[in-house]
């Protein structure tokens, strides 16, 4: 192996071992609604909301009462 493709192995390496670090999280919603999210969301804010970004990258923003569970993903 020469010195770049051992550079490409360990960039991967590193890259598997971060995506790890992540665990997904369901939010679903009192009328069903479910969110798949990439962290867990933040918790409730001063004003009442909870807000996350889903799997693909949008932000949503919900009541806290309009939610019913946030746990992570099997």
């Amino acid at each position: 192996m020469n010195i770049k493709s051992l550079g490409v192995c360990a960039a991967l390496l590193v890259c598997t071992m971060l995506a790890g670090c992540s665990t997904a999280t369901v939010v679903t919603l009192q009328n069903g609604t479910q969110y798949v999210t990439k962290d867990l969301p933040k918790t409730k804010s001063k004003d009442g909301f909870y807000e996350f970004q889903d799997i693909s990258g949008k932000t949503v923003k919900v009541r806290a009462d309009e939610v019913a569970t946030v746990k992570e993903e099997d």
